[in-house]
This record gives structure tokens, C-alpha cells and sequence, in this order.
């Protein structure tokens, strides 16, 4: 079977000692990819060196080196327009793909050419405290394709959750989505992903096959309070604009804000642009998500374990 050609883009910046196990991972899927494009943002460790090394070996990289910082965003960006595959997937230099990723996903999306991406399970490992969880968890038994009639009912059942770490995107729609919007910073991901798969429908693969690194210093722990909700704002100013209606819908209708928790239900209040996404699923899912985020604080990682396990965040694997 002939599959789509897949582009994986790794932005990299001083994770030199993560790279051996991220490509090592990635060269070692039973499908590779069409290439591997690998940008780094003018590390200031070995990076290069460890790049170089494994660019020698495997004729598939091609190696890109920004001269001066331009952050995880900009990274993306470029290697979507790097990129030469159908389909596009970012892997974080300090995170892991596990085998049969590529194959289970590609063969999926062929099968579903109209869908958006495909997703699994996602596996998150919290480095800080060892909290480990699975998000995804009972969206489908089977593989297969979920239209966006299909994802509202996931997400009002709280069963809809688009592990980003898992997605392997078909390219044309994440540009049509906007592709990465940098002032959205940290959720530019979140927004280009849910916009296109509210529009086009996903496939998702009910395993765990990605792992994503949760770390004290990740790009996604690193903001603070008023630069969030800029950025908040900003991703609640689009969705009321025209030419994201299409998605902004679903999104309303589903309540898939919550995850934004108090500060994003704070924003809606004040602006009376924004009451419109709060309905009864919103409220009810927002208020609950908020709940937890402050117990998981003072949760011993037993308690915490016992929870994912009983709540739903863990698949059964074997």
C-alpha cells in the first residue's frame, strides 16, 4: 500500500541530550517518513554536533540552523513551509514516539483523506512530581474516523481531548487553519489543531503511542498570568471573527474552551463578545476542570495515580 508521504519537524533549542532518543525513536518506526526536517534555534550546547552526527547516517534529515533565537513558534512555522510530505508532525526534541505511530496513523489517514490528523492516546509524564496520565482515553474502542458532529458528542461526554504530541496533520488544512499563529504563543498549537479538526473531522488511534515530557521549564509551563490572558483574548477575538465561524461553532456548541480554565471564563465574563461561548456544557466543564487543577496541587502522587486510574487517564494496554 502506497501511504502519504509524512514530514516530522523537530524545532530543537539546547536539548542536545534529549536528540539521540527523539531520532533514535523516530528512525526505528516500521514506516519512516519522506524526511525529517530538524531546526535548530542557535543552541548554545552540543546540538549541532549530535544533529551533524546523525545527518551523516540517515540521508532522510535535513538540517536547518537559525543564526539567532527565534523561538518555538517561529521553528514551527518554518518547517511547514519546509515541509514536502501530505501530512506534517512535530516532535519535541525531549519527547518520544513509540512503535507503530507512524504506520497506524498513516494507514488510518489514507483510509480518511478528508480528516484533519490523526490522534492516539497521548502518555504524559509529568517530570517534577511523576505524575503519569493518558488523555484520549475512551474517545473510540476501534481506529477510525470521527466527524465533527461525532467530536461535539465526545466533548459534552468530557471524552474529546486532541493529545497535540499525537497528531499528525495533513498540511493543507493547518495552513487554511492559519497555521501558527505567534501571538498566540503556547496555544497557537491548540487553536491551528481544534480549528482544523472542528472543520474537517479526525482519525484517532485508541493506543498510546507518543509520549510527551512534561518538565519545570517546558515552553507550555513558562508564561505568566497577563501574558496568558493576552493571549486568551486574542484566541477569543479570532473565533469571533467570519472566517472562523465554521470552526468557532462546534467549539461553542462543544464547550472545548474549558481547558483554559478560570482565567478564560474570567475574560467571557467582562466581555459581553465572549458570552456567547459560555453555555451550560462550558460552565459545568470549565468549573470542574478549574477544581481539579487546584487539588492536583496538593494531591499526593499516590492519591494521583489511583484517580487517573479510576477517573479514565489510564488505557489498558496488553
Amino acid at each position: 500500500m502506497n501511504l502519504p508521504r509524512l514530514s516530522v519537524v523537530i524545532p530543537n533549542y539546547n536539548h542536545a541530550r534529549f536528540l539521540p532518543n527523539c531520532l533514535e525513536a523516530i528512525l526505528r518506526q516500521s514506516v519512516q517518513p519522506f524526511e525529517i526536517i530538524v531546526i535548530d534555534d542557535a543552541s548554545t550546547d552540543n546540538s549541532v554536533e549530535v544533529i551533524e552526527a546523525f545527518t551523516k547516517r540517515n540521508p532522510s534529515i535535513r538540517f536547518y540552523r537559525n543564526e539567532q533565537n527565534r523561538g518555538v513558534v517561529s521553528g514551527m512555522n518554518r518547517g511547514l513551509e519546509l515541509a514536502r510530505g501530505d501530512y506534517v508532525y512535530y516532535a519535541a526534541a525531549d519527547d518520544q514516539v513509540l512503535p507503530g505511530f507512524f504506520e497506524k496513523s498513516l494507514r488510518l489517514l489514507n483510509e480518511h483523506p478528508q480528516a484533519a490528523l490523526c490522534c492516539t492516546i497521548g502518555d504524559w509524564r509529568e517530570i517534577e512530581t511523576g505524575f503519569n496520565w493518558h488523555v484520549g482515553v475512551g474517545m473510540a474502542d476501534v481506529p477510525g474516523f470521527l466527524s465533527p458532529v461525532q467530536m461535539i458528542k465526545l466533548e459534552r461526554r468530557d471524552k474529546l481531548l486532541i493529545a497535540s504530541h499525537t497528531a499528525i496533520m495533513r498540511k493543507t488544512a493547518i495552513v487554511q487553519a492559519g497555521r501558527f499563529i505567534p501571538e498566540l504563543k503556547w496555544h497557537c498549537d491548540w487553536f491551528a489543531i481544534y480549528v482544523a479538526a472542528f472543520r474537517h473531522g479526525i482519525c484517532f488511534v485508541p493506543e498510546p503511542l507518543a509520549l510527551f515530557n512534561i518538565h519545570p521549564a517546558s515552553f507550555y509551563k513558562a508564561r505568566d498570568k497577563q501574558a496568558h490572558r493576552e493571549v486568551l483574548q486574542l484566541m477569543l477575538d479570532l473565533l469571533t471573527r467570519a472566517e472562523y465561524q465554521d470552526a468557532a461553532t462546534p467549539i461553542r456548541e462543544s464547550g472545548a474552551l474549558y481547558l483554559f480554565g478560570m482565567p478564560i471564563l474570567k475574560l467571557m465574563l467582562r466581555r459581553p463578545a465572549y458570552r456567547g461561548f459560555i453555555t451550560p456544557t462550558f460552565l459545568r466543564k470549565n468549573l470542574w476542570h478549574s477544581l481539579k487543577l487546584e487539588l492536583k496541587k496538593i494531591t499526593p502522587r499516590f492519591a494521583a495515580e489511583w484517580y487517573f486510574r479510576l477517573a479514565g487517564y489510564k488505557a489498558r494496554t496488553g
